[in-house]
């Protein structure tokens, strides 16, 4: 490796300070890779035999990163759990080593310092951070089903406290600079244009020793006995696996490691955390989750249109106030930095949609994540008409109007009227297909759909839906949009349900099937739920609306046949005015006055069931998947979505499918094409034809293929 290539370089100022710098060719993130041993060892060596150097800065040469973390695809390459353990305990020695180097070394971190940056930087004896909104540090491996593998279950208790250590690391959470110096994680937060200045003043300076956590109060009467620790332990344990269902190994061997520190020192929680890396790293879920980190990370490189570049973006448009068009405009506005003018037929309308960015901005500011002035700033891209007046300079109108398609394609028509030529339609209609929508338009090329997920500024997915006339430059704009505003967008071809919609309905109607067969709503949720779905289908019906269900039902039914048929069950709720959490009445109990989450018993009465329960939770699960999983591949076949890649994205990231199982298609590689057909050919047998497998699972079981080779 020559010196222009290498990642690590070294100068040693007239001051005794050596700079080192990390610049990863080629890339625009540091991340950590096993070829940088070598680089970094000498680099050490040098230090440790220099009598000249006083003290070592470490900091990023990237404009806009630290050090992102390890390259994921040594772990990929990893044989076994051995080599995965190794891989661990060579990054333990080289970050042992920086740590026991006899002069200070202090860490500049500017942007992202994640997983393996942030251990690097706790090797350090000092960190200072600048005060930028892009600086972050955390240990995410969790989110992959893995554990920090180079000291970071280790440095981080010590650093934070345990109970803090362990809350960062079971959650992947990730703190702003100034939270990270208010828990002891940074000793100073400073301008980026002095950080360098400051860090050298401190490597001066400053002293060699371990950091350990300055505690009080609580945290000390817990942490500063076995007793106590013993109870953080087991509180620890049992808050996370609430949550984790025992579907993620990691939590487990994360909590065991701190322990093991905790109470046999820093050699034997090293040791223990580079076998469970290694152990880890081989298990089913943390395959999953890396294989979906490289599918978003790789998407992200994509235009939605191969060759061809988005249009340059300067002015939204939002046609709407409502609850969707208020979270589109904040989302563009506070999000993708962009200006955003709402449409509504009234002032009230508008004034919602700007209280409704104004109210997340302020929770931003009182939490300490966004100055004042910044929120000022943001809300200033926020205007509202009630006319077309400013239309004509928007590149994208987004319209979120009522579901009415008449309505819709007079939108259309204002737009093609009062904005450029060039200016994209992108509905947000949720059932509508986009094909009706531009059937009068003048300009079709530039209508598309851009279907977002409510409350928008949470929901992480978009689907951008194209019809056959719309051009690739509308796409390729669209997407980049969508990812502007912090989504995670899928192109989609244009039809009934779209793909997110399309594959949920059977789930959800399958469940209200169990559910009328006499399965208590409690036990249908929580065998989902305990199968990884973020919520219960019953749960979910109540939230996105029993009437919202009883609509888009007839419309599947008609476009793709008897299989989508729901169940009579929606009629006798909506008869009795059960519309779910909208109007605090559905399957479940709402109301100031109501604890916990019971169900409305009184719903059993209305469909006429005598709830009993027959099935296992395996089964039911098993029972509301099957159909998802079979329309999944119907989608594939059709083209609705373009690869596997794409519909597991969308699963995991729009309906909640349990990442830790990769999605639909990985979930079926996995469980094996021929066992889904087998499984659904026994349905048949038992509750008819609903359940036939699509031809695309028939052709693959028979050929022994997967969805990925």
């Amino acid at each position: 490796m020559t010196e222009q290539q290498r990642a690590f370089s070294m100068q040693v100022r007239d001051d005794g300070v050596a700079v080192i710098t990390i610049d990863v060719p080629g890339e625009s993130m540091n991340t950590l890779k096993e070829s940088f041993a070598k680089e970094v060892g000498e680099l050490l060596t040098e230090i440790e035999q220099s009598s000249d150097i006083q003290g070592v800065v470490i900091s990023s040469g990237k404009p806009s990163s630290f050090v992102a973390g390890a390259d994921i695809g040594m772990i990929d390459r990893c044989e076994n759990a051995a080599d995965a353990a190794s891989l661990a305990r060579q990054g333990q020695a080289m970050f042992d080593r920086i740590e026991q180097l006899s002069i200070p070394v202090v860490a500049a971190i500017h942007g992202p310092c994640l997983g393996g940056g942030l251990e690097l930087a706790m090797a350090c004896h000092t960190r200072i951070a600048s005060d930028s909104d892009k600086t972050v540090l955390g240990l995410p491996e969790v989110q992959l089903g893995l554990l920090p593998g180079s000291g970071g279950t280790q440095r981080l208790p010590r650093i934070v406290g345990t109970q803090q250590g362990l809350t960062m690391i079971l959650t992947g959470k990730q703190l702003r600079a100034k939270q990270a110096r208010s828990r002891g994680l940074v000793s100073e937060v400073v301008p980026q244009s002095i950080l360098l200045d400051v860090a050298i003043k401190h490597a001066l300076n400053g002293k060699v020793k371990r950091a350990k956590a300055k505690l009080s109060g609580l945290g000390w009467l817990l942490e500063s006995n076995r007793f106590g620790l013993e109870f953080l332990f087991k509180k620890a344990r049992e808050q996370a696996q609430k949550k984790a269902k025992g579907n993620y190994p990691a939590i487990d061997k994360i909590i065991d490691v701190v322990r093991k520190g905790v109470f046999s020192g820093h050699e034997a929680g090293l040791s223990a955390e580079a076998d469970a890396f290694g152990e880890l790293a081989m298990t089913a879920e943390s395959f999953q989750l890396r294989q979906l980190f490289f599918a978003t990370t790789e998407m992200k490189k994509e235009t939605g249109a191969d060759g061809v570049k988005p249009r340059a973006l300067h002015h939204v448009g939002v046609l709407g106030g409502g609850l969707m068009g208020g979270g589109i405009a904040y989302v563009t506005a506070a999000k993708a930095g962009l200006p955003a003018r709402i449409k509504d037929i009234n002032e009230e309308g508008i004034s919602h949609a700007l209280h409704y960015s104004y109210e997340r901005l302020q929770k931003k500011v009182k939490r300490g994540h966004m100055r004042r002035n910044e929120l000022e700033k943001t809300m200033l891209r926020l205007s509202g008409t009630t006319e077309y007046n400013g239309f004509s300079r928007a590149d994208v109108v987004i319209e979120a109007v009522f579901e009415d398609l008449d309505l819709k394609q007079k939108m259309v028509a204002d737009i093609e009227q009062c904005g450029s030529e060039k200016t994209i339609f992108a509905t947000n209609t949720s059932s509508l297909p986009i094909t009706q929508i531009a059937a009068k338009a003048a300009r079709p090329e530039n209508v598309i759909g851009l279907h977002y997920f409510s409350p928008v500024d949470k929901m992480p997915l978009a689907e951008i839906i194209t019809h056959a006339g719309t051009a690739d430059e509308t796409i390729a704009t669209t997407v980049a949009l969508a990812r502007k505003q912090g989504k995670t967008p899928i192109v989609v071809k244009d039809g009934a349900g779209f793909f997110v919609n399309r594959i949920l309905a059977p789930y959800m109607n399958e469940a209200a099937r169990l559910l009328l067969a006499g399965e208590p709503i409690e036990k249908l949720d929580k065998a989902l739920v305990k199968w990884g779905f973020p919520v219960g289908p019953v749960t979910l019906l109540d939230e996105v609306g029993i009437d919202v269900a009883g609509k888009v039902a007839p419309i599947l039914v008609n476009e793709l046949g008897e299989r989508f048929t729901a169940p009579d069950a929606f009629q006798r709720l909506l008869d009795d005015e059960r519309k779910g959490k909208k109007n605090q009445k559905g399957f479940y109990q709402y109301g100031k006055k109501v604890k916990g989450k019971p169900v409305d018993q009184s719903v059993y009465q209305v469909l006429g069931v005598n709830p009993s329960g027959s099935l296992s939770e395996e089964q039911i699960a098993l029972r509301c998947v099957l159909p998802m999983l079979n329309e999944a591949a119907y989608c594939l076949d059709e083209g609705i979505v373009r690869s596997a890649r794409d519909g597991d994205i969308g699963a995991v990231f729009g309906i909640g499918f349990p990442p830790f199982r990769g999605g639909p298609y990985r979930f079926m590689d996995a469980f094996g094409i021929s066992n889904v057909v087998d499984e659904l050919q026994k349905l048949v047998a038992e509750q008819g034809e609903r359940f036939a497998p699509a031809p695309l699972l028939l052709a693959m079981a028979e050929k022994q293929q997967r969805f990925y080779e």
